[in-house]
């Protein structure tokens, strides 16, 4: 893995994976992680529900 693309520390010092890291591994974790290139967890664009 190298530094700044395929991770990055935030303000807290955490490590955060790049959405080049995600690609590379290939799926998706379900963590709702910050760069998913899928999308998951994150709220549909568009949509809004019904009663």
């Amino acid at each position: 893995m190298e530094e700044g693309k395929d991770f990055y520390f935030n303000e807290a010092g955490l490590m955060v994976f790049t959405k080049e890291y995600h690609l590379k591994r290939g799926y998706c974790c379900k963590n709702k992680c910050l760069h998913c290139p899928w999308n998951y967890g994150r709220p549909k664009s568009g949509r809004t529900r019904t009663k």
